[in-house]
């Protein structure tokens, strides 16, 4: 699916085809979206820009030379965009491309800043001149929706540790989410990092119009500041990760004592058993009172060996 938005007597006109290529000229292009394009949809739109689209593969390189490149007609972006899922995140790539002031960008799946943008050209069309003016628009829209993953992230965080704090019990599906946590952080750092890459890149092109450097700086400013966010919600994972492991360490070292303390104090009353076991003359045997000398010799030491235990804190 092609989707094309053109300017026609002042107003921002769309059309889902390809076949409009022939009622306009490129200078009158604005926006061509790509979604999901056939193998003849990006043939015509190739002809009609006089220039190469990027394939998929070439927008998942993650060399720095294929995420931006910049020729004498042209800039050519490809970036990935983070979609949320239930549990995980994923990265979609997408691919951008300046002609002129004709932007162009191909994806795969529908993105929310897409439908923002676009919603927004059809009520407000002068904020948008230029095809830099709606990449611009679209890595807003997608830095702000970053900026809302992370704040719940960042709850989702607080509440794991009030879940610590209240003394919950912790268990290895507890360690499992905080390492799911862990993961969705990096996915959005690493997101971010490519946004802040991007958004430097265009700064520094000639192509850019100044009219929007101070966006573009402020969208900068924001980036960093996400990604020292990312940074310390990383940490508090990694802090409240190791608070869990000592927590089932505590537990399970408190399991391990009362297991040596029960073996200390069976211990001589074992050995007491052991010795009236064999087969030899040994005292208080014949009596009618031997099994209860016996066993008040065992009740007596187990209940000595505790009391030691709890004046040495060992209980």
């Amino acid at each position: 699916m092609v989707e094309v938005f053109y300017y026609s007597n002042g107003q921002i006109l769309t059309a889902e085809s390809t076949d409009i290529f022939k009622s306009i000229p490129v200078k009158d292009a604005l926006w061509l979206d790509l979604f999901d394009p056939t193998v003849d949809e990006k043939r015509d739109v190739e002809e009609f820009l006089g220039t190469n689209l990027q394939s998929r593969a070439q927008a998942e390189e993650i060399e720095s030379s294929s995420r931006y490149s910049e020729t004498a007609d042209s800039i050519t972006v490809n970036t990935d965009f983070l979609i949320p899922g239930p549990e995980s995140y994923a990265m979609e790539s997408v691919s951008f491309m300046l002609t002129g002031n004709t932007f162009t960008s191909i994806r795969q799946v529908p993105l929310r800043s897409f439908t923002d943008i676009q919603r927004r050209m059809q009520f407000n069309p002068g904020l948008y001149p230029t095809g830099f003016h709606i990449l611009a628009g679209i890595l807003e829209t997608r830095i702000d929706l970053d900026a809302d993953m992370i704040e719940l992230m960042s709850k989702e965080i607080a509440q794991y540790s009030k879940r610590v704090s209240l003394g919950e019990d912790v268990n290895e599906d507890f360690l499992i989410d905080i390492n799911q946590l862990q993961e969705n952080s990096m996915i959005v750092r690493e997101n971010i990092v490519d946004k802040q890459r991007m958004i430097s890149s265009l700064l520094k092109s000639d192509k850019t119009p100044d009219i929007l450097n101070g966006k573009l700086n402020i969208m900068l400013k924001d980036a960093n500041s996400l990604i020292t966010h990312t940074d310390f919600s990383f940490e508090r994972l990694e802090y409240l990760q190791n608070t869990v492991l000592g927590l089932i360490n505590l537990d399970q070292n408190k399991i391990m004592k009362v297991f040596t303390i029960v073996s200390l104090l069976l211990m001589p009353p074992t050995l007491i058993a052991s010795i009236y076991g064999m087969n030899i003359k040994l005292p208080l045997i014949g009596g009618n009172w031997d099994i209860i000398v016996i066993a008040a010799s065992m009740i007596v030491i187990v209940l000595a060996l505790i009391i030691l235990f709890r004046r040495r804190n060992l209980m």
